[in-house]
């Protein structure tokens, strides 16, 4: 099946679109208030992002990014 040049444009420009969706929600959606008021500042959360990341890798698949955020929220994160 050949594409015509049209069709292609459309679908490379509906796949950026779709990936540019996905990358903001994904940022909007990781944890940056801790419930704990003693907790909620920019030294724990750095060091529990760190401990997030060393605990859950980077895989090819993006799977790591779901981890860390529910490691966050273990954390007390929301």
């Amino acid at each position: 099946m050949k594409l015509s040049l049209t069709k292609r444009r459309y679908l490379a420009n509906a796949s950026k679109l779709i990936l540019l969706v996905a990358v903001l929600s994904a940022c909007s959606a990781y944890p940056d208030n801790n419930i704990d008021p003693a907790k909620n500042n920019k030294a724990t959360f750095e060091r529990d992002a760190i401990e997030c990341a060393q605990a859950y890798p980077e895989a090819g698949s993006g799977v790591h990014v779901r981890q860390r955020i529910n490691c966050m929220k273990l954390k007390g994160w929301r």
